[in-house]
């Protein structure tokens, strides 16, 4: 059975089995009970998932397709699928499992954003992502690619940058690099006022990254606290500490909407 590519779901498949094998090491460097595959798309990786022993292993594939060809071509994978959309299921276990996957590129962030909101029930997480936003993942502050994704993944996670992927070591090659990516949770979480507070802030700052964050921010602090000295550096420049504590200092904040994130 053979199955199509899809480029309005980002697909590119894994085909370079070291690569593979390599991504299966890394998730068993950590405690590793409940797995969650997302996109398995043609099986590169599965089929060593399915390996594992004494895992309960289960694959969220939206493209009704691949799921076909999953099925049939690795029938120990039968009942562990989950068709449907990753970014609109519950969490597919109860209690801890780790999340791993060649992440569809066009979606990677918002499964980034999913995985933040499993926090509790997420230790780890290895995945592939376009090489830039792999970097910017893991950047610091002061990095012209310190961004909201940065702030936001590094304030629930270490993130570690493990290796780099080629564009022939897919079908097809995509036009970029890829890089593998490390989260592991933090033993001692992020002290804000609000996890939806820090959100705002972060977003907020770095939607008007060029300014300062005195500029960026006004609408979320009262004018004596503008005052501070913080507020003449721009978002770049503050750690995550940073943004927490001043999570503490926001007023009544004169447009509550959440800002939506505008980086891939």
């Amino acid at each position: 059975m053979q199955y199509t590519l899809k480029k309005s779901l980002g697909q590119h498949f894994l085909k370079d089995e070291s690569i593979c094998k390599k991504i299966v090491a890394a998730l068993q460097e950590d405690p590793l009970q409940q797995l969650l595959e997302v996109g398995p798309g043609g099986g590169a990786l599965t089929k060593y998932l399915l390996q594992l022993e004494g895992i309960d292993f289960k694959a969220v594939e939206l493209d009704t397709e691949k799921v076909n060809y999953l099925q049939t071509t690795y029938p120990a994978i039968t009942g562990k699928i989950i068709h449907a959309d990753f970014l609109e299921i519950e969490p597919p276990f109860k209690g801890s499992f780790t999340v791993a996957g060649n992440f569809p590129y066009n979606i990677s962030s918002q499964i980034l954003f999913r995985v933040l909101e499993w926090e509790t029930q997420v230790p780890v997480m290895i995945g592939m992502f376009q090489k830039e936003v792999a970097q910017r993942i893991a950047a610091g502050p002061g990095s012209k690619i310190y961004g909201i994704l940065s702030v936001l993944v590094q304030a629930f996670y270490e993130v570690e940058y493990l290796f780099d992927v080629s564009p022939d070591c897919f079908i097809p090659p995509p036009k970029v690099m890829s890089g593998v990516i490390r989260l592991r949770r933090k033993n001692t979480p992020l002290e804000t006022k609000s996890r939806k507070l820090f959100f705002t802030l972060v977003k907020t700052a770095f939607n008007q990254r060029r300014k300062t964050l005195r500029n960026a921010t006004r609408s979320l602090f009262d004018e004596n606290e503008l005052k501070n000295e913080i507020f003449n550096k721009r978002a770049e420049q503050l750690s995550i500490e940073d943004f927490a504590r001043l999570t503490f200092k926001i007023g009544a904040i004169k447009s509550p909407e959440i800002i939506e994130d505008n980086e891939t």
